[in-house]
């Protein structure tokens, strides 16, 4: 087991994060950890324990599970997600100036 790989950004993620990456259940990913197929490393957060995964192990363990379309599929659907979010925040920041824009135009001219 190599420390880089657990020490470099990108390359783990928690449990919870793998399922919803993954597309893959909660319970298919701890019987994976016991069974020897996964390293992890427990955490806590707030008092909470979490497990932290290697991201290129969790992705052979979908592969082997639902096949590589599969994984291709549950990664597009995710990127899709993301930006998704990331438009909509944009959108309700675009709002935001908008209506202070709007404020500032107002109070300009009364002043004139």
């Amino acid at each position: 087991m190599s420390q880089a790989l657990w020490t470099k950004q990108g390359e783990t993620l928690s449990h919870k994060n793998a399922c919803k990456e993954f597309g893959l259940e909660e319970n298919e990913v701890i019987e994976a950890m016991k069974a020897g197929k996964l390293q992890y490393k427990k955490n806590y957060a707030h008092g909470n324990r979490y497990f932290r995964l290697l991201r290129r192990e969790v992705k052979a363990l979908a592969i082997e599970l639902r096949g590589e379309n599969y994984l291709e599929k549950q990664e597009i659907e995710f990127k899709i997600k993301k930006a998704t979010r990331e438009i909509n925040s944009c959108k309700r920041k675009l709002k935001a100036f908008e209506k202070e824009k709007a404020l500032l135009i107002k109070k300009l001219t009364q002043i004139e």
